[in-house]
């Protein structure tokens, strides 16, 4: 052979190792969701070569996608580790590298809402898999599996095959385990089959009826109405709930961006939005969660009885093909589009609340390679596979401990709206829509999700683990499907993929007493939570004045003068709510006030401590008169200050009042910058 077919030789055969390189590895984890992400980079720092294969362009799932407020306010949040924990700590180090605090710390055990920008959570997550080496190709829809036996072998997409040695399916529909040929299910247990308390169609649970007709003139079914037969409750069903986009919005004029127009908009199609605005006008529209930088995080209302979940639209997704679910996610998004005109512009809608979703528009920062329109879809729920394990209701509340633990689940069970049925004899049911909280918490039944329940029975695949779509009923998917437990059950599935990678060895063979530590040396929280040391919480988030110690003067005793609005969004609160006035980045002009005025039952110095509710939004420099018996003291409070963990209050200073006297305390907005909340003021004798 001569010189020149000799180098020929070389350069192919390096060219082809590359190839392999790039469409082989130890793991191929499927999907980027939360779940996908962690589980590419837990495997990655247990020493595995990672293949993440994401089918669209969007990598992140819901999580850089629009869900911008941490469902971990509803966990114990104590029993969440790992790259979870991580994950946040980053993002609150990436704002504090800009200068910004967030008016939280990751550390605190508490129930504070933690709320952050898609873009920071994109750079976080690009940033952490590009640390762990993580190879991340986008465009690979799955379009079948090669299997030798019960080993996947191949993973083909519309982009490549793939070749690994053990496969994470992390999509939020189960799709490489129902490639792969695994068993699973779909839709609604029957309340029977596992004897559970939520299962099968839900009504009356949530929504009662509401008494306006669902037809129309002819006496065919409004738009937006499923069916007109009510089935028993407790009956099972193949029906999913609503799946809806997350909505980024600002009224900030620098970064705001029109809600684009729909293709289309015929005003009838939203009778029933009319009849349900008529007789519940706050039952219709779109919950609102206050983000940095003055945005909103736009949500399905789970206590509307219209929202941006577009009931019975969810049912093809899982079944359809590439080019089907694309179909799906447009009319997601064009139903969204003509909501969203219908809210800011029909009559029916209270001035105040058109006023307001009129006011706001899409984020020129946010999503500009898809025009600023959220680009992921919130899948709430999909297939559940039949696996090793199944879990029920009873594995929450019944027997929550198990021997294999990846993982400690305690969101509420929470389910959107299934169907919505309109009743020959008068009325509308929208149906399938529970909440389940522990009694006086702010959590659900924390619980152990075992190992075995993310890998399939042994016949049927040997080199498959499933953290999404795990095996269990809809009640218990209701609880686990947020981001915290799918970021845990993620990472757990990786380091489990990681080690079976490594020894050859089947998922059904990897000894538990070698996994644990394992997943403890990478931060994971395995152990069940201590309820009683989690604080208690009201039915409504509202702690009665009553139940304080101290002068309590509530945001109802105060006089009040200029713009202020009273508002209840964040929780808890003192007494009934609280009121805010100003904006973001505006200026006090000195024309709001809220005076007190009491007398204090002793002489003698007094703690000041202030309820707000803390928000980078807030005004850092709230001015606080105290006069007392001709003494002036003066107090200026930062209310983008977090409150202390567990506490309701900050303490602002101290303050000499003179009994028998009239005390004023004026809060005022004289050149303050952004909001200015006051929900309570208390005072305590200084021991």
């Amino acid at each position: 052979m001569n010189l020149r077919g000799l180098l020929f030789l070389i350069l192919f055969s390096c060219a082809t190792a590359a190839g392999l390189a790039q469409n082989s590895a130890e793991v191929i984890v499927y999907d980027s969701t939360p779940a996908g992400f962690c589980a590419a980079i837990g495997a990655a720092r247990e020493g595995a070569s990672v293949i993440l294969l994401e089918p669209t362009q969007h990598i992140g799932g819901v999580n850089t996608g629009g869900l911008s407020l941490s469902d971990s306010f509803g966990c114990i949040r104590e029993s969440l580790g790992g790259l979870w924990r991580e994950w946040h700590e980053r993002i609150v180090a990436d704002y504090a590298a800009r200068g910004v605090q967030l008016p939280y710390q990751v550390n605190d055990v508490n129930e504070v809402k933690w709320t952050y920008e898609p873009h920071v959570a994109m750079r976080v997550t690009r940033a952490m898999l590009d640390e762990a080496n993580v190879t991340v190709l986008t465009g690979r829809y799955l379009q079948s599996v090669k299997k030798d036996g019960a080993r996947i072998t191949t993973l083909v997409t519309k982009n490549g095959s793939f070749t690994g040695k053990v496969f994470v399916d992390a999509s939020y529909e189960g799709d490489l385990m129902a490639a792969a040929g695994v068993s699973w299910t779909i839709g609604r247990e029957g309340r029977d089959e596992f004897g559970e308390s939520q299962a099968g169609v839900t009504h009356g649970i949530k929504k009662p009826r509401v008494k306006v007709s669902g037809f129309d003139e002819t006496g065919n079914p409004l738009p937006f109405i499923t069916g007109t037969k009510l089935p028993p409750d407790g009956t099972p069903d193949d029906m999913l709930q609503v799946f809806s986009f997350r909505l980024v919005l600002t009224r900030d004029p620098q970064n705001r961006v029109p809600m684009p127009a729909p293709a289309s908009y015929d005003p009838a199609r939203w009778e029933l939005a009319r009849r349900f605005m008529a007789v519940h006008p706050d039952k219709v529209g779109i919950d609102l969660y206050e983000l940095p930088n003055g945005k909103f995080d736009g949500n399905d209302g789970i206590h509307k009885l219209l929202s941006l979940g577009m009931v019975g639209g969810a049912q093809k997704w899982c079944g359809a093909d590439e080019a089907g679910r694309r179909a799906i996610w447009e009319e997601h998004k064009q139903y969204t589009l003509e909501f969203y005109h219908f809210l800011s512009t029909d009559p029916s809608v209270p001035k105040k609340a058109r006023d307001t979703y009129a006011a706001l528009g899409l984020c020129k920062d946010e999503f500009a390679e898809h025009g600023h329109f959220p680009p992921e879809l919130y899948v709430r729920q999909g297939r559940r596979m039949e696996g090793e394990y199944f879990m029920t209701q009873n594995d929450m509340d019944q027997s929550p401990s198990k021997e294999d633990p990846v993982g400690v689940s305690s969101f509420p069970a929470d389910s959107h709206d299934v169907t919505r049925i309109a009743l020959p004899a008068g009325g509308v049911i929208t149906e399938g829509a529970f909440l389940r909280w522990v009694q006086g918490k702010r959590h659900g039944y924390p619980h152990q999700v075992p190992y075995r329940a993310l890998i399939p029975k042994r016949d049927e695949c040997a080199n498959l683990i499933v953290p999404v779509a795990f095996s269990c009923t809809h009640v218990v998917i209701c609880s686990a499907r947020v981001e915290p437990t799918w970021m845990v059950l993620g990472q757990s599935a990786g380091v489990a993929a990681a080690m079976a990678a490594k020894r050859g060895a089947s998922v059904q063979d990897m000894p538990y007493a070698d996994l644990k530590p394992r997943l403890e040396a990478q931060g994971q929280r395995l152990v069940l939570p201590d309820q009683s040391k989690t604080p208690p919480q009201t039915a409504t988030g509202l702690i009665p004045v009553t139940s304080l110690p101290g002068i309590v003067l509530d945001d109802k005793d105060a006089e009040l003068t200029g713009d202020w609005a009273h508002s209840t969004r964040f929780k808890p609160c003192i007494g009934s709510g609280y009121v805010i006035s100003g904006a973001k980045d505006a200026r006090g002009d000195g024309k709001a006030s809220a005076t007190f005025r009491f007398k204090a039952p002793k002489s003698g110095e007094y703690q000041v401590l202030m309820a707000y509710s803390a928000h980078a939004t807030r005004a850092s420099n709230v001015p606080v008169l105290i006069t007392s018996g001709g003494r002036e003291t003066k107090l200026t409070v930062d209310q983008t200050r977090p409150l202390p963990a567990g506490q309701n209050f900050q303490r602002i200073g101290t303050a000499a009042l003179n009994a028998g006297v009239e005390t004023i305390i004026t809060i005022k907005n004289t050149d303050t910058t952004g909001f200015v909340i006051l929900d309570a003021v208390q005072l305590v004798p200084v021991k």
